[in-house]
């Protein structure tokens, strides 16, 4: 499945400059790793976002409410316990039924049990529709910058005083 358009839905038409963005974050499935969503929660909201974290075994519902109620622009899953292809699977179909086919959808972590080299995962999980795809141990920073990076080319602009976005010490 191709990964979301490039132009936002009537819905999303851009973020206001003095607007913090809205992302929905949390762990999907019957995954409890809680340390991880914690430290992203910390860094994507000292990076300007608006974070709605969800917590732990978050079901795919879950996930499409909260960003239907806050109008999120993001959701932001973890998962660790290796199931993600599972938890996953069709959730950006849901997405689409729920009129939010556009939003922004970046997995990472612990996806897949066994040995899989990181390439084969991503191709993977970028056919499912995520927008991003990271492995074990990336930084939170580089989610972040890709979060930007990505909302800039949809028209929204980083807050006024966000210290924290790409290219800023």
């Amino acid at each position: 499945m191709p990964t979301s358009p490039e132009v936002p839905s009537p819905r999303h038409h851009g973020c206001p400059s003095a607007t913090p963005v809205n992302i929905v974050l949390g762990v999907i499935g019957a995954d409890c790793h809680a340390v991880g969503n914690k430290i992203l929660e910390i860094a994507f909201r000292e990076a300007g976002f608006r974070v709605n974290n969800l917590g732990v075994m978050v079901a795919q519902a879950e996930f499409i409410a909260a960003a239907l109620e806050t109008d999120a622009r993001a959701m932001v899953i973890s998962s660790l316990c290796g199931h993600a292809e599972i938890d996953c699977r069709g959730l950006r179909e849901r997405c689409l039924e729920a009129g939010i086919g556009h939003i922004l959808l970046y997995l990472g972590g612990n996806l897949t049990v066994g040995e899989t080299d990181f390439p084969t995962v991503e191709r993977r999980f970028r056919e499912m529709g995520f927008d991003r795809v990271f492995p074990p141990g990336t930084a939170p920073e580089e989610g972040i910058a890709a979060l930007w990076e990505d909302l800039r080319r949809r028209g929204c602009r980083q807050p006024a005083g966000d210290t924290k976005g790409p290219g800023r010490a």
